[in-house]
């Protein structure tokens, strides 16, 4: 009865080290027992042999034939070769498989969200209150005895001095005033939902838009899964739940402005925006969404399930 083996690239590649270091050892073995057999002592050894004719008189020493050991040197040499052939008629590639949650993008529970900046002007501001006009009472009498106008001409006697006035020392010059501050930067409006919402990178060959967004939320749960490490603390808390994230999606693709929504503590949301943050060093950006044909930055809230495996 035969058993299946199965090894994998890394078992493999050690088995033919292993056997590479054995060759390599008997040979040195070998070598250092030849190099201890001095030719005097053969000499001496042999010195009463009687002399060989023939096709086994070719070596001097009987010690030193390097023939001597063939059929031991077969054997090993059928028995790697055969180990070589085992390994590599079992060498097995594993597919990496992905536990994904069931429902890992369903969201049961609502999530409070602070409104997002928007860029509309401020309302003017209202116009000033109309001036009152006070009445003048009728009773107000001008005085008959008192004088309205006085006599303001000059008199052509006066003297007219050519001195000019004397200079007053006003002090430095006030310094000029500052210059007026720069306009305040037009703040990007950030879209809940679009037309065209973003796409984890990968799927823009596919054909309709129903099959890249598929396709995209697919390749978004393997990239999650495959990097998140259930925390220690959680594990042996029993904890777990799901964690939401909300990012941006700029419109060029990049990720920006990771924060938690949602957590249920025990380090895993920290472990969900660690995994989410990986997505900025992605070789390929995100597709942005879009609105109207233009590409806008959109918030996407992203859920992240922690669910403990239990062994059977």
């Amino acid at each position: 009865m035969f058993t299946n083996f199965s090894f994998n690239g890394s078992e493999v590649f050690l088995g033919l080290g292993l056997l590479t270091a054995l060759v390599i050892g008997l040979i040195i073995a070998g070598r250092y027992r030849l190099t201890r057999l001095s030719e005097t002592n053969l000499k001496a050894l042999h010195a009463n042999d009687p002399a060989r004719v023939g096709i086994r008189s070719r070596n001097k020493y009987p010690e030193v034939d390097v023939l001597h050991n063939t059929g031991v040197f077969w054997k090993l040499g059928l028995v790697v070769v055969l180990a070589i052939t085992v390994m590599a008629f079992n060498w097995t590639q594993f597919e990496n498989k992905i536990a994904i949650p069931e429902g890992a993008m369903d969201m049961d529970f609502d999530i409070e969200m602070e409104a997002p900046p928007q860029t509309t002007t401020p309302p003017p501001p209202p116009p000033p209150p109309p001036p009152v006009i006070e009445e003048v009472p009728s009773d107000a009498l001008l005085l008959d005895d008192q004088e309205t106008f006085s006599d303001q001409s000059a008199s052509a006697d006066l003297a007219v001095s050519n001195t000019p006035a004397p200079k007053v020392d006003k002090g430095p010059a006030p310094p000029p005033p500052p210059p007026p501050p720069p306009p305040a930067l037009e703040v990007k409006e950030i879209f809940k939902i679009v037309e065209d919402m973003p796409r984890f990178p990968g799927c823009d060959d596919l054909g309709t838009k129903e099959e890249k967004m598929a396709c995209s939320q697919q390749k978004l749960l393997e990239f999650i899964y495959d990097n998140i490490r259930y925390p220690a603390i959680a594990r042996d808390n029993n904890v777990s739940g799901t964690v939401v994230v909300r990012f941006v999606v700029q419109d060029d693709g990049a990720i920006e402005n990771a924060e938690i929504l949602r957590d249920i503590g025990a380090d895993c949301g920290k472990e969900a925006l660690r995994v989410v943050n990986l997505m900025r060093d992605l070789p390929q950006k995100w597709t942005p969404g879009k609105q109207r044909g233009r590409s806008v930055p959109v918030y996407f809230n992203l859920p992240v399930k922690f669910v403990l495996q239990v062994d059977p």
